[in-house]
């Protein structure tokens, strides 16, 4: 017998015997706690609340207005929704417009999305050359950032990480509170330039401490784009080639924005509405961003994606492949989830644009890393989902492939590990997230965002503590 324990040991004692009586408490009130919170699906049509800001038509709620960015999946005629090709407009350029530009000219895209979505317009050469001076000059962490916020409370997933990061950068600025438009656009700028360093920085802790890794950190280097700066930072030997980079240049362009009625943009803009602080709403933007209806879907269509691989023998088989979605469909396959992932969108229609351009710019990359013939296979799903998904549903709904159905598949050509596919998703979208911070708190409309919620409760007599059962 010991008869000397240690404080260790006796914590572990104390803390087992918290999670054990803790664990009872919750498991004897499990059914009432169910019971005191469900609410039946009829009472909200009954009322006629819009389930999920949605109107009955699957259209959003009108919330505000926004000069940022556009997004278009139909139009309105004789008070019906028809499909059309998918458009998303920043500041009123066409995203295919702003890409083609800068690839046809052979620059970077990011920082030129950046400059557009904060300051309205498109950048000259010289406002270029400065923004893209002033996002590498802050590129590197406040002193002691990492040894104190990353490295001392490492975290199994990056988003977590993220959000505690940014939320911990109001304690190095000085001017945390000050909200007047030139303080937040400074902000803005040094949470755009540090996001991909405190990500990189993150990624490589967790390995090192939950992956038995060796630990790697490395500092941005000043003469490259934010796209090569990542991949130079995430992996060991700091190598990538141009075409990947160009390739995650382009990721990042297409994620930056999609509009104010996003999950995440909308977090940021309720937050913001409060007059709080802009670290405290941007990190429940990465909060909203994490889960897998909204940034973390890219990561359901790659376990989708090579569970498809591994159970499909002929990739050319229309026939295997449709019979194989419709085990999906019915829930005998894949997560049994019956969703077939990166197909469909609240907004797009015909087309989502981000996909389109995705998937056509993939393709050099895939054939050169003897990817193509994935490509090929993640096409046919595209193309065979909707007629699956007529035949099992008797539905005549419009579904077309999102941006998730190929960014998860470029990630994974660029050997871009699955724990970092929604950090990157947040890297792009940190652009878009301070826009609409910076517009909702210099906007002379702001206004606190509380919408309603009807009390659906009966009445009950209060009963004294000795008389209850």
């Amino acid at each position: 017998m010991d008869y000397f324990i240690g404080k260790e040991k006796i914590d572990l004692i104390i803390q087992e015997s918290m999670v054990a009586e803790t664990e009872k408490l919750i498991a004897d009130l499990r059914d009432e706690i169910a019971d005191n919170n469900y609410i039946e699906p009829k009472e909200y049509t009954k009322i006629g609340v819009k389930r999920g800001l949605r109107n009955e038509d699957g259209s959003g709620v009108l919330a505000g207005i926004t000069r940022i960015a556009s997004v278009q999946g139909y139009v309105m005629l004789d008070g019906e929704r028809r499909p059309m090709p998918g458009r998303l407009i920043y500041r009123g350029i066409n995203i295919e417009d702003l890409i083609n530009g800068f690839i046809n000219e052979n620059r970077w895209g990011y920082e030129e999305t950046v400059y557009l979505l904060l300051f309205g317009s498109l950048p000259t050469q010289e406002q270029l050359d400065r923004i893209h001076s002033v996002l590498n000059q802050w590129s590197a962490l406040p002193t002691g950032f990492t040894e104190d916020m990353i490295l001392r409370a490492p975290s199994r997933d990056i988003m977590n990480k993220l959000a505690r990061g940014v939320l911990s950068l109001y304690s190095y600025d000085r001017d945390a509170e000050d909200m007047t438009l030139e303080a937040e656009l400074f902000k803005a700028i040094r949470l755009i330039a540090r996001t991909p360093t405190i990500v990189a920085n993150a990624y490589h802790v967790k390995e090192h401490y939950y992956d038995n890794k060796s630990l790697y950190l490395h500092r941005p280097q000043p003469e490259l784009s934010l796209a090569e700066n990542f991949l130079y930072s995430i992996r060991h030997d700091n190598s990538y080639t141009d075409d990947e980079a160009r390739l995650l240049d382009l990721c990042l362009v297409l994620h930056a924005e999609h509009g104010g009625g996003n999950n995440s943009a909308f977090s940021c803009r309720v937050l913001s509405s409060t007059g709080t602080d802009i670290y405290s709403a941007i990190s429940a933007a990465i909060g909203a961003l994490k889960g897998p209806k909204h940034g973390g879907a890219n990561k359901k269509v790659m376990e989708m994606f090579n569970d498809i691989k591994e159970n499909v023998r002929d990739w050319e088989d229309d026939d295997e492949i449709k019979t194989y979605l419709r085990r999906i469909l019915n829930k005998e396959a894949g997560d049994r989830s019956g969703l077939i992932y990166g197909m469909g969108h609240a907004v797009y229609t015909l087309s989502d644009p981000r996909a389109v351009m995705l998937k056509k710019f993939a393709r050099k990359v895939a054939e050169q890393k003897d990817c193509d013939d994935e490509l090929e296979l993640l096409e046919s799903v595209e193309r065979l989902t909707p007629e699956v998904f007529f035949d099992e549903k008797e539905s005549d709904k419009i579904i077309c492939a999102n941006v998730d159905m190929y960014s998860g598949f470029v990630y994974s050509m660029l050997g871009i590990p699955v724990d970092l596919y929604t950090p990157l998703f947040a890297i792009a979208r940190m652009a878009g997230w301070c826009a609409h911070r910076i517009e909702e708190v210099t906007g002379e409309s702001n206004r606190i965002m509380r919408p309603a919620y009807r009390y659906m409760n009966k009445r009950v007599p209060y009963v004294p503590l000795l008389e209850r059962k």
